[in-house]
């Protein structure tokens, strides 16, 4: 098998969390047109069955919509049960969920900290942990989890300690779960997307006022595209990344440079 035929995910398996819309929905087209099926969960199951249907029909393959809070352990340990019945196997997950409260942290609320944390942190927790034990009893598998820039750096002008902190810590996680699965054949590795401009990005209205301060910081003097991420999943979920466990890839046009 050639270094091409490698790069693809024929008989693949696997599931993004957050797939819906967004960066996910586009790892989970990327992971289609590369030969695997996917298996999109989101809380809007309604919207999660549109957006499986659109790269079913785009790509050929099988895609199916769970619907899933992956903040309860209950619901994250069915979406996976579903997706290894529906799709029979799992090979890789891209824990994709996540959000972003922007509050001062003088201002902020123990309700408002706890709920970022939940959703950006302890849901990449039971993610990672409910699919890595079908993983490490079935030969192995790829872990992905989508950290961010905010790991690395303090946006600016926009508070959100809450953020940063919990997607700094989901980069310690994916690093903690690589060194204790890696001689099990489970890798865990991270991708730290910048500025990207999802639709919701776009039509917020606290954030749309910002892009104009973003763009004019960035190198590249743009926004990232979420299309721009998939074939960093694509590679980090196939057999040409075997021995990439533990990293976590900066998606962001160079912005925490300097």
């Amino acid at each position: 098998m050639n270094i091409i035929e490698k790069m693809r995910l024929d008989g693949k398996k696997g599931f993004v969390t957050g797939g819906a819309r967004g960066i996910g929905k586009c790892t989970a087209a990327a992971f289609a047109e590369a030969g695997a099926d996917v298996a999109i969960a989101d809380m809007d199951l309604e919207e999660a069955k549109a957006a499986a249907k659109e790269i079913a029909e785009a790509t050929g393959r099988k895609v199916i919509a769970i619907g899933c809070d992956v903040t309860d352990e209950s619901q994250v340990q069915s979406m996976v049960d579903e997706a290894v019945r529906e799709l029979g196997d799992l090979d890789f997950c891209h824990a994709n969920a996540g959000i972003c409260i922007n509050a001062p942290a003088d201002e902020m609320t123990y309700a408002q900290w706890k709920k970022n944390i939940d959703v950006n942190l302890n849901s990449v927790f039971l993610t990672d942990t409910i699919a890595g034990r079908y993983m490490l009893s079935h030969g192995g598998g790829s872990i992905i989890n989508t950290a961010s820039m905010s790991a690395h750096i303090v946006n600016v002008p926009q508070p959100q300690c809450a953020y940063n902190a919990s997607k700094a810590a989901v980069i310690q996680l994916t690093k903690s779960l690589a060194v204790e699965w890696a001689k099990q054949g489970v890798r865990v590795n991270s991708i730290s997307p910048g500025y990207i401009g999802t639709d919701l990005t776009l039509s917020s209205p606290t954030l749309q006022p910002l892009i104009a301060q973003w763009n004019a910081m960035a190198p590249m003097g743009r926004l990232g595209k979420p299309e721009e991420l998939g074939s960093i999943c694509v590679y980090l979920a196939g057999d040409t990344s075997t021995f990439t466990t533990g990293s976590d890839f900066i998606l962001d046009g160079a912005f925490t440079c300097f």
